[in-house]
């Protein structure tokens, strides 16, 4: 017989619980158990960035942690950026500078760029680097998401971004 934790997590601003296996991987809860989609699995090991959100603001590798570790915290996907309809100002970067090509580092390398304009709304082309530097995309060459993270920097000078600072929902 298996052994359960009970876990609450606040996902996307609603309080998910569940009885979870202590070995889950949160990548897996957030996909099976709850049913979104958007993050994504590539390798399991860490290398590709694939499953990158947010927890309790910072962006983190799903494969990484287990479900346990987040319970009592709160995880941001990337079904939960943006808001009223309406796409993050990084989303709307990825559109608007054709940041992606098969979509599948997408949802991971917007997490990162959230998170990084979240701690730095005005980064340098080297911070932008780095802070993509965890995703693998096989696609795009990244200048193309490069130019997506900037814009989305310029237009958090022009306007609040319609996702809510670090993540935390209300």
């Amino acid at each position: 017989m298996s052994q359960t934790h009970h876990v609450v997590v606040e996902v996307n601003g609603v309080k998910r619980e569940a009885d979870v296996e202590p070995r889950l991987l949160l990548v897996h809860f957030l996909r099976e158990n709850l049913g979104l989609t958007g993050t994504h699995i590539g390798c399991d090991t860490t290398n590709c960035g694939a499953c990158t959100v947010l927890l309790d603001g910072k962006a983190v590798k799903s494969c990484t942690v287990l479900t346990v570790q987040a319970d009592g915290r709160k995880v941001t996907t990337i079904e939960g950026l943006g808001g009223d309809g309406k796409l993050d100002r990084v989303q709307e970067g990825f559109v608007a500078k054709h940041g992606l090509q098969c979509g599948f580092c997408t949802p991971g390398m917007v997490i990162s760029a959230y998170a990084l304009l979240q701690e730095k709304p005005h980064p340098t082309e080297e911070e932008i680097k780095t802070a993509i530097s965890g995703n693998i995309c096989r696609c795009t060459g990244y200048e193309s998401i490069i130019e997506s993270v900037k814009y989305a920097a310029k237009a958090g000078r022009r306007r609040k971004s319609p996702g809510r600072p670090s993540g935390r929902r209300s």
